[in-house]
Parts: structure tokens; C-alpha cells; sequence
């Protein structure tokens, strides 16, 4: 499947819809490697986003750059639409 082109711009604008809201990150670890993870969209900047999990043992990452929504190798989605559909893409 081909997917539309998108730029930094409109993906940060769809970044700012989940504002404080719940959401369902998946980040690509590389080698086949990948966490998933509930958490509030806590802060939405310039060049980058933040979310805090719901899990405090969670020890990853939790703030990426818009870029990395671009290449692929973050997804995010409410927490709800996990529910409805098994697709991450």
C-alpha cells in the first residue's frame, strides 16, 4: 500500500489534536524489536513531543521528534483505536 506524503507540518498539527489526551505509542527498537505503550500526550513543542506512561516502571524513551513519526519509526494513535482495530499503521 501506498501511503499519502506527508510533511513535519501536518503531522505536528495531528500531534496537537491528542493534547492531553490518552494515547497508544508504538516505537520500532530496531532488529526486530518494538514496545507499546498507554500514556498522556503531555507536551507538544517545537521539534519534539513527550508522552508521560501510564506504567511508572516504563524505563524507555518517552519524548521523539516529529521526524520520527515521518520515517516510521514511532506511531501514534488514541487508546481507543487500539481497541477497534488490530492495524498499527
Amino acid at each position: 500500500m501506498i501511503r499519502a506524503p506527508q510533511n513535519l507540518s501536518l503531522i505536528k498539527q495531528e500531534i496537537e489534536k491528542f493534547y492531553e489526551k490518552e494515547v497508544r505509542v508504538h516505537v520500532n527498537l530496531g532488529r526486530n524489536k518494538h514496545a507499546d505503550f498507554v500514556g498522556t500526550l503531555s507536551g507538544v513543542y517545537p521539534a519534539l513531543f513527550t508522552v508521560s506512561p501510564h506504567d511508572k516502571n516504563y524505563r524507555g524513551k518517552t519524548a521523539w521528534s516529529y521526524a520520527e513519526i515521518l520515517c516510521g519509526n514511532v506511531r501514534v494513535r488514541p487508546a481507543e483505536a487500539r481497541k477497534q482495530s488490530s492495524d498499527l499503521a
